[in-house]
């Protein structure tokens, strides 16, 4: 195990952010959760998945709502975990995060700490997503229940035993996040040491920290990024428009840009259910999900989330491979479901393949 300190984390969060998709929680949420976890003399302790026991119980940890309602409360968090704990007759070894996020991963972190066990060098996604089941762990047929979910400051909690299919579980949890100021902790999917070490996607929180120290040092940051992660700029301009809606436990938000320097001239438009799901240049597709489209700042490479851009932010907008989980049969069918619903018609092509068009 490593014990990880104020910068490891500060640097997670901004790796974390960069696979969000523009999604995941706001980063500034993740600051000030490890600003409060540190200050209050935590030990912050990662363990690699080779290093789990085989039967050890590591629990799935997230929030799940609109990405404009994130508050936090610690105690609630470990409130939850312990609510399932109790319920399945477990003790958890560690968290796992869903997903890849400035502010979801490090919610997992959080309650590790706070209840005295490691996170585990991986998460369920590989990036941020914008539904319960759209995680890898779906592929491999590993159950997402049992599964509680807690209000914000855990004062209404539902154990769900049982679902017909992961997608009842998503509508579970978004109904209630809609009604709970559409934000909810969510503790589920229990991993064994030997699920751990092949179903997520591993060493992603090593991976999210280097490329946050990259962010920190690099004399070109976008550039450092790009080239760490085999990914390709988009687009480069400023927003004209900016328009969002929270409904439903989801925030959506529409993009559209107009294109400085190389990119004068054309417009870019994106669009975003929490996570931004799919990208336009000159009315033709730019990236799609599962790829990852992530809006950034393009002097700091830091990630801005969907539902921060505001008209007049100047941007520049990156795409990243997604894990190759994700492009397998059962991936890409997941992922067209979703966006199907989202009324994106339009098929996947690798980003690697739709920059040489």
């Amino acid at each position: 195990m490593k014990t990880l300190d104020h910068q490891d984390l500060m640097d997670l969060v901004d790796g974390a952010a960069i696979f969000s998709a523009g999604g995941g929680g706001a980063p500034e949420a993740g600051y000030r959760i490890v600003d409060k976890l540190v200050s209050e003399g935590f030990t912050i302790k990662i363990v690699d998945t080779s290093e789990t026991p085989s039967n050890a119980k590591i629990v799935n940890f997230a929030c799940v709502g609109a990405t404009t309602s994130v508050e936090y409360d610690p105690d609630a968090a470990v409130e939850t975990l312990r609510v399932l704990e109790e319920y399945a007759d477990l003790s958890a070894y560690a968290t796992v995060p869903v997903e890849l996020g400035g502010f979801n991963t490090l919610v997992a972190v959080d309650t590790a700490a706070r209840s005295n066990i490691p996170v585990v060098d991986a998460d369920g996604a590989g990036r941020s997503v914008p539904e319960v089941h759209l995680k890898v762990y779906t592929i491999d047929n590993i159950p997402l229940t049992p599964f509680v979910i807690a209000d914000l400051h855990a004062k209404n909690v539902v154990i769900v035993k049982e679902t017909l299919d992961s997608n009842a579980a998503e509508r579970i949890a978004r109904v209630l996040a809609g009604e709970w100021n559409d934000s909810v902790y969510t503790a589920r999917r229990v991993l064994t040491g030997i699920q751990v070490r092949t179903s997520p996607i591993q060493l992603s929180l090593s991976k999210s920290m280097r490329i946050g120290e990259l962010l920190r040092k690099a004399v070109n940051p976008v550039k450092a990024v790009l080239q760490e992660t085999d990914g390709f700029r988009l687009f480069k301009g400023i927003v004209k428009c900016a328009e969002k809606k929270t409904e439903a436990g989801f925030t959506f938000t529409d993009v559209e840009m107009r294109g400085k320097h190389e990119y004068s001239g054309s417009i870019f438009e994106f669009k975003s259910k929490n996570e931004v799901l799919v990208a336009y240049r000159d009315k033709k597709v730019s990236s799609i999900a599962p790829d990852i489209i992530t809006p950034v700042n393009p002097e700091t490479g830091k990630c801005v989330t969907a539902e921060k851009i505001e008209e007049g932010n100047e941007l520049t907008v990156i795409s990243l491979p997604s894990p190759q989980k994700w492009r397998t049969r059962v991936g890409l069918l997941l992922w067209k479901d979703v966006l199907q619903r989202f009324g994106i018609k339009e098929e996947y092509v690798p980003i690697e393949k739709m920059a040489l068009v």
